[in-house]
């Protein structure tokens, strides 16, 4: 750069440098606090200012200014550029917009793909039901030795309804209990949601299993004049639950079908599409899954009663059920 450049660049700089240096200083605190905290002037002067900043990038990029005033021009207006165009809403106001809106109106846009997941899983169960009361050798091909936890039809009576009504729980290992039940749901659940996408049937077969073993675990009991016993014991988290895991089933679905159905959209673009309702639906039915191991490693063991288990599950469920009818609904 000869001397004429540099003179031209120092003038430039000189006749502008305070209002940069007056931007600079709105845009940290901005980033600091936030705009909405800012002065209604403070506010205005950033939008001014950053315009005119804008404009003298724009004259030293055309006059061929040096690089360092360049490099300067550039950062200060990328940060007022995010200052003042970049969303302003904090983490806890996503998750508020989240649960207020964006998710309940995603379960209802999906509707279809949640009572798909909802027939799968009853469709499961029944034949589960019906497969034990012909031979009492498909529990164990449908029940997983690691959860059955010792209640099959080797089992006494005694033993079976023990485990439904422990009355002397321990209560210093129900919260690793529930974080370990939270593990295990949380990855069932989004195996089946992971399966969906290829063309929705590992995701409708999963959720089939997951009825057969709902079946035959309730035909024991059933077996053994423990249904009614085991409904109530299963209703404080299996609410909650098993509708977590057919929620996870219909994103899985929802990509699935974009796959197999992408309509006028290109298969990229309808899977583009359909991922933004999924992943609304995969952070429910994670939510939900939180929820249901809570219920499921403290409430199920300290409540007793079947009636009072009946309305806690089920209460729980109407408010899950209230929620996704209700909830983020524009007022007419």
């Amino acid at each position: 750069m000869n001397e004429g450049d540099l003179i031209r660049s120092a003038r430039f700089r000189k006749e502008r440098e305070a209002d940069w240096k007056r931007l600079e200083r709105l845009v940290v605190e901005a980033e600091t606090s936030g705009i909405r905290r800012m002065s209604f002037a403070a506010a205005r002067d950033l939008s001014a200012l950053y315009r005119q900043a804008t404009t003298a990038l724009a004259i030293a990029r055309e006059i061929s200014l040096d690089k360092a005033l360049l490099d300067y021009l550039e950062a200060l207006t990328a940060r007022a550029y995010l200052s003042v165009y970049a969303p302003q809403e904090r983490v806890g106001g996503v998750v508020r917009r989240f649960f207020a809106q964006s998710g309940p109106q995603a379960l209802r846009r999906s509707w279809l793909f949640i009572l798909i997941a909802y027939l799968c899983l009853g469709l499961g169960a029944l034949a589960g039901y019906l497969l034990y009361r012909e031979s009492t050798a498909w529990y164990h091909v449908f029940m997983p030795s690691g959860l059955a936890g010792g209640r099959g039809p080797e089992a006494t009576t005694e033993y079976l309804r023990s485990v439904l009504y422990d009355q002397n729980p321990d209560t210093s290992g129900l919260g690793a209990f529930a974080t370990f039940l939270f593990s295990h749901n949380t990855r069932i659940a989004f195996l089946v949601f992971g399966l969906g996408v290829f063309l929705c049937f590992p995701a409708i077969l999963l959720t089939f299993q997951n009825g057969l073993s709902l079946g035959a675990f309730f035909a024991l009991h059933v077996d053994r004049g423990l249904g009614i016993d085991l409904a109530a014991w299963l209703s404080v988290h299996g609410v909650t639950e098993l509708s977590a895991i057919c929620v996870a089933c219909a994103g899985g679905l929802l990509l699935g079908a974009a796959i197999l159905f992408p309509g006028e959209r290109t298969r990229r673009d309808a899977l583009r599409h359909a991922g933004r309702d999924a992943a609304k639906l995969a952070i429910v039915a994670a939510s939900m899954l939180l929820v249901a191991a809570f219920l499921e490693g403290f409430a199920r063991q300290l409540v007793q009663e079947p009636a009072t288990r009946f309305a806690l599950g089920w209460g729980v469920g109407l408010l899950w059920l209230a929620w996704a009818v209700l909830a983020g609904r524009s007022p007419r």
